[in-house]
């Protein structure tokens, strides 16, 4: 059944277009994602729909909530299925309450908190009947109880404490007051409250944006098997591979639908870039063909020759010239170059510890090699930007050391951007730091962060957090350092920014410790994990996934409903790069290279490098393989020029010739598109 519909949206600002003829449809059951890059119109589309919801939503209180976000269309019309509920979590939900935070989510159980207060009334008042009003009452007592049963009503405790512990609130946060709750906590009590609520539709704005990894994963499997609809608007693209399986992309004010997850996305829309590239590519070939033509023919300047001229000219007007698609290498590439190499053991911290008001880790000792790129993973509040921050000597440990290796040079991305000048302007800001840029250069590299234009003249201090964070990147992405360290680097990009600074990171010769949220992230820039949990640290050799499998076969990463955790496996650090917990633990101790002698570490590692470069290898031979295909394109076009050219017209010989390369060309072509696609969806 088709439960939400939008049809031939249009919507304009200023006299720019940002969607045009936007059309798609949600199933029951559906869980789809709605992507495209900072500023193409998601959100616009959002509060379209949810501006039709507030008008015909008999909900009051959805539509009091929300009445500051629904945006009229110019044109198009958006239908929602009769009598179906709907709960929409903007990006920032305000929600200003004098409750606790489980009092707040409580409260959406009303409906069903109001039957049990009725069921508990009718008990108390059954001793005071008898007869036939005692078997009236407790016939509809049960009718009653049997109906509060079936909406799950001897649930609502457990439904409500799970959703909260899920979403990262502990057993003392929910006791808390909602009105001296942060922005980001404010944010997951709305999300709890909507979840809890169990509408028909569930839209989604950005719900991972104040979740670490643990809520979001339970948030995943909440959504995976959820009953209802969802639609999602997110940058994180493994928690869209984990959930949906439609994908609906905003692309120059157009709207794209594909069946499948995030990756699937990705596979289909590559293929269809290259299809519609080459009949770009094919049509302009014409155009400039025929116009050539044209052309010729009016240099012979007679009257005959300039009427022909004339029709061609007529016949060129009325065709409808595709437009380009984004080419691989027209997207933005930034290269980081350290200007000079490090030795090779560039950071070592010995028996680093540090307390707050509770202890965040202690004893801990980690090695970074030349080359390496980690990833330091962990809940919220355990302590992983504050070890950075030790790191880079803006937080004193309580007790340890931190050691620099020969010839660093650390660029460091701090959250909090204390890096930047508030009264500064993008420009300037960049042009200050790097004197000797060029002014095409700068606005290269603050265009790959989506600052265009006039943007560039800005003053950092009225962007928004996401803004600063891009000129953050910016000025990281030029710095020349060859220690790299990095704090939730890909908040508040988008997937173009994200792609841009993974193969920026990928390609880069120096060394990378960041502090991530971002799976996706991970997986594709990590080749070592350092979970701090418990007070201590963990290593993974490998990447996110690599961390997954080996921390749930060991039951290290227990989900936040599974009290019974098992304990972190403990490791050790000689001279190669591990960690040493000195907890004291008895056996588990290293062999002599260092690796755990009952964990098999050494194979793990080599079976990560020998995946590591198959992979490489893989995408060196896609590289080639799309240099193939570009090469057998021209050879056809070349072909084809020849069997028009009317100097070939009456050479039968030469023309089978001609037809009979042009078959085996189609078909080598065939061939290599095919071997592409093979290998491309086996990555």
């Amino acid at each position: 059944m088709q439960l939400l519909s939008v049809n031939n949206i249009n919507k304009s600002y200023n006299d720019e277009h940002i969607l045009r003829d936007v059309s798609f449809h949600l199933n029951e059951h559906d869980k789809c994602a709605l992507i495209g890059i900072n500023g193409c119109g998601k959100t616009t589309l959002i509060n379209i729909i949810v501006d039709k919801l507030i008008r015909v939503s008999g909900d009051a209180s959805f539509a009091a909530n929300f009445a500051s976000y629904g945006v009229s269309a110019d044109d198009g019309v958006v239908t929602i299925a009769k009598d179906k509920t709907v709960g929409y979590l903007p990006q920032n939900a305000v929600i200003d309450s004098d409750n606790t935070v489980y009092e707040e989510v409580l409260a959406v159980k009303k409906p069903l908190l109001d039957m049990q207060e009725t069921l508990r009334t009718m008990e108390e008042s059954l001793g005071d009947l008898d007869g036939d009003e005692l078997t009236k009452t407790l016939d509809k007592y049960h009718r009653l109880n049997d109906e509060f049963e079936r909406l799950g009503g001897s649930m609502i405790d457990s439904e409500v404490s799970g959703t909260l512990k899920g979403l990262g609130f502990t057993e003392g946060d929910v006791d808390t007051k909602v009105s001296v709750l942060s922005g980001g906590q404010k944010t997951r009590v709305a999300l709890a409250k909507l979840l809890v609520g169990s509408p028909d539709l569930i839209i989604l704005d950005e719900p991972t944006n104040h979740l670490d990894i643990g809520s979001i994963e339970w948030l995943e499997g909440y959504l995976r098997s959820y009953k209802g609809t969802v639609l999602i608007v997110s940058h994180d693209r493994y928690f869209l591979d984990r959930i949906v399986d439609k994908v609906i992309e905003i692309e120059n004010g157009k709207a794209t639908v594909y069946n499948g997850n995030y990756s699937d996305f990705s596979v289909q829309k590559e293929v269809k870039r290259i299809a519609a590239l080459n009949a770009y590519m094919n049509q302009q070939r014409d155009i400039a063909h025929q116009q050539a033509v044209i052309d010729k023919l009016r240099s012979f300047n007679r009257e005959k020759s300039v009427k022909r001229a004339d029709s061609r000219q007529k016949m060129l007007d009325k065709i409808d010239v595709l437009d380009k698609p984004t080419e691989l290498n027209d997207r933005m590439q930034i290269v980081l170059s350290p200007r000079t190499e490090s030795g090779k053991d560039v950071l070592k911290t010995e028996g680093l510890a540090k307390k707050y008001d509770d202890l965040l880790f202690s004893n801990t000792d980690i090695l970074l090699r030349r080359g390496e790129h980690v990833a330091v993973i962990g809940d919220n509040g355990t302590g992983k930007t504050t070890l950075l921050k030790i790191i880079t000597g803006n937080v004193l440990p309580d007790s340890g050391n931190v050691i620099m290796g020969a010839n660093v040079t650390v660029g460091y991305y701090d959250q909090e951007h204390h890096v930047l000048d508030d009264d500064k302007t993008i420009f300037d800001e960049i042009s200050d730091a790097y004197p000797t840029l060029k002014e095409t250069e700068i606005r290269n590299t603050l265009a790959a962060f989506l600052f265009t234009g006039d943007d560039v003249y800005k003053k950092i201090g009225s962007l928004s957090g996401g803004e600063k964070g891009r000129v953050s990147l910016a000025k990281l992405m030029l710095s020349e350092a060859n220690l790299l360290i990095l704090d939730e680097p890909t908040n508040h990009l988008d997937m173009t920014s994200k792609e841009i600074l993974e193969s920026a990171i990928n390609n880069y010769t120096g060394t990378v410790l960041y502090v991530s949220h971002d799976r996706y992230f991970i997986n594709r820039t990590a080749e070592r994990i350092l979970e701090l949990k418990n007070c201590r640290f963990t290593e993974y050799l490998g990447d996110y996934d690599y961390y997954l499998e080996k921390s749930l076969a060991t039951g290290v990463n227990a989900t936040r409903d599974d009290h019974a955790a098992s304990e972190s496996i403990r490791t050790r650090m000689s001279g190669n790069g591990h960690i040493n917990d000195r907890s004291g633990s008895a056996g588990n101790y290293p062999s002599d290279n260092g690796y755990l002698s009952n964990n098999s570490g050494a194979e793990d590692y080599k079976a990560q490098k020998a995946a590591a470069a198959e992979l490489r290898k893989k995408q060196k031979l896609i590289d080639e393989l799309e240099i193939k295909i570009a090469s057998l394109e021209d050879k056809l076009s070349d072909i084809d020029r020849q069997i028009n050219d009317p100097k070939n017209g009456t050479d039968t010989e030469l023309l089978i010739k001609l037809q009979k390369e042009k078959d085996e060309t189609e078909e080598s072509l065939l061939e290599t598109m095919d071997e592409w696609e093979r290998i491309s969806s086996a990555l």
